[in-house]
């Protein structure tokens, strides 16, 4: 029988959002749910596998948008004004569902959910979730690569060398900047390839990627 190898790759990225502009826009609020509903509790599983001593590894690409809007002080302060907003809610749910178990219960759970992600997010790893993603790169558990500049489609490109050199080459500078290391691989936006994008990945130190087969 064949050996075969699993990996385990995951995608993150958002499109990016900031409007300084206004005191609230929506959009914002699919940056703030998902790292709610998704970064940190990848997060807390990295951390509890590390603290019960579980050899894993994974992937996860993290795309510019993403990095640049989680390093970002006026997202992550109002991030940080979302969550309070979701405290207080809970809070009050707490009160009003106190004679109905079932709700109450509910309202409990959500009133604890937020308060861990306010400590998780803004006492242990000071307001810059990009830290906690390193720290598991460090410790040889998780292996970090980037993806394209805006996650651009990168075959309706092909025509255009300058366009997809500056996707590339964006992608990994903007990694570099915010980890302090050079990627090895990356994410095609959408495993999109075509013949010769190997060659633009090579001229930026990309050594591997992922496409369908």
């Amino acid at each position: 029988m064949e050996k075969g190898y699993l990996a385990l790759v995951l995608h993150a990225h958002l499109p990016y959002v900031r409007h300084p502009e206004r005191p609230r826009f929506l959009e914002e609020d699919w940056f703030f749910e998902a790292i709610t509903e998704t970064y940190v509790p990848l997060i807390k599983v990295f951390d509890r596998l590390i603290d019960d001593g579980v050899p894993f590894r994974i992937t996860i690409s993290l795309s510019p948008p993403l990095m640049s809007m989680l390093n970002d002080p006026l997202l992550i302060e109002r991030y940080g004004r979302h969550l309070d907003n979701l405290i207080t809610l809970a809070e009050r749910e707490v009160e009003r569902t106190r004679w109905v178990p079932a709700f109450h219960e509910l309202a409990l759970m959500y009133l604890s959910l937020f308060r861990e992600v306010r400590y998780i997010v803004f006492e242990k790893y000071g307001a810059c979730l990009l830290r906690a993603f390193k720290k598991f790169f460090d410790a040889g558990r998780v292996e970090l690569i980037t993806c394209a500049a805006t996650h651009g489609y990168l075959p309706m490109m092909r025509l255009n060398r300058e366009a997809l050199r500056a996707q590339v080459g964006v992608g990994v500078q903007t990694f570099r900047n915010l980890m302090g290391f050079n990627p090895k691989g990356i994410w095609l936006p959408e495993c999109g390839y075509f013949p010769g994008l190997d060659e633009i990945l090579k001229e930026y130190g990309i050594r591997y990627f992922f496409t369908d087969s």
